[in-house]
């Protein structure tokens, strides 16, 4: 199958957008699927306001409409709500293409954190972009639930996975850690405003705050936090170390509607702290006590969790599935004259094949 997608979120990012779409996208071409990636380093940018680590790609509807042709797409997905997936958006609607949209962040609560305006402005474009898709890809119930509230009721669920080959309890800690006070809590993730950090780092529990992540509100809290320790940006198996090694994940964001780190530190065996949002009530049991309005709260309870427990919620997750997910999301474009089969029908009947 031939799958076009689009997205605004992509390398040299690094965020769980680009990530995600990275990771099923490898798994899919492994399986045979033809993928044509379409993303902002392929055509003329600029940095976003406020946030210079993110390019705003610009190209005429025609350029990515020809680029979809050409390539003789089966299906295509816009991946994020920004310029090139609205350029995209209106070619397919222009030609009757049908496409799927995904529901990667918060972004209402994302801009609010940078404009200062009420989540509320942003929500009409958000039900502009996803009302023409034949379906919105989410990752949790409660997006779902989020998303029907706004009247967008045409979800199909897109889960998370991690890998568990490299995000194991016996990965090795960091030198680091041997000279550090206990418990360690740990931070991994961008380090910008709408991932709220500052709650964490205001937080009273004794011990250690690490941050591993890079981002543009970096030298800001080095500035202000000169007790916290900031490791920088790491991956692979020395980030499987820092989660493992680590006595508690602290998860202060609001804006994310999963988070892959948390899923990384439960395969770790390290409990997570978090408040009771969107993406960690989805993934943490209710009665872990480890979710709570009150950061220290939450803190301090998650000490307490079982890391055998935290290793076999971890498990839940992989990414083979999460790609299936994915694919049986897809709708395909019929070319059949006077067909009229369903083409969420045709789609499923193909995938049950694959």
């Amino acid at each position: 199958m031939k799958i076009a997608l689009v997205t605004d979120a992509w390398h040299p990012q690094v965020n769980g957008v680009v990530r995600t779409l990275d990771t099923v996208i490898g798994l899919l071409r492994e399986r045979g699927h033809e993928i044509l990636v379409i993303s902002p380093d392929q055509y003329r940018s600029v940095a976003a306001p406020s946030y210079p680590e993110i390019r705003l790609a610009f190209a005429r509807a025609s350029t990515i409409g020809k680029r979809i042709e050409a390539f003789g797409a089966d299906a295509v997905h816009l991946a994020t709500e920004g310029p090139l997936c609205v350029q995209a958006r209106r070619w397919c609607r222009r030609k009757g293409q049908p496409f799927t949209t995904a529901y990667h962040t918060q972004f209402p609560e994302y801009l609010a954190r940078r404009t200062r305006l009420s989540p509320r402005v942003f929500w009409p474009y958000i039900r502009w972009f996803h009302r023409g898709s034949e379906a919105i890809m989410v990752s949790t119930q409660s997006v779902r639930e989020q998303l029907v509230g706004e009247r967008l009721s045409h979800i199909h669920h897109w889960s998370r996975g991690v890998d568990l080959e490299n995000f194991r309890p016996d990965a090795p800690p960091p030198q680091d850690y041997a000279r550090l006070a206990r418990p360690i809590q740990l931070y991994v993730g961008r380090v910008a405003i709408e991932k709220n950090i500052e709650a964490f780092l205001d937080s009273q529990q004794p011990g250690t705050k690490v941050v591993v992540g890079d981002g543009p509100a970096l030298e800001g809290l080095q500035a202000r936090y000169p007790r916290v320790h900031f490791a920088g940006r790491k991956t692979g198996r020395e980030l499987a170390g820092y989660y493992a090694g680590a006595d508690v994940f602290v998860f202060p964001s609001k804006t994310d509607t999963f988070g892959l780190v948390i899923i990384e530190a439960l395969a770790c065996g390290t409990p997570v702290a978090a408040f009771p949002v969107t993406g960690p009530v989805d993934i943490l049991p209710v009665e872990s006590g480890a979710m709570d309005d009150d950061l220290d709260v939450a803190i301090r309870r998650a000490l307490a969790s079982d890391p055998a427990d935290c290793i076999a919620l971890g498990a839940r997750y992989n990414w083979d599935a999460s790609a299936s997910q994915f694919l049986g999301g897809l709708v395909l474009q019929d070319r059949r004259p006077g067909w009229h089969m369903s083409r969420r029908i045709l789609a499923k009947a193909i995938f049950a094949r694959v």
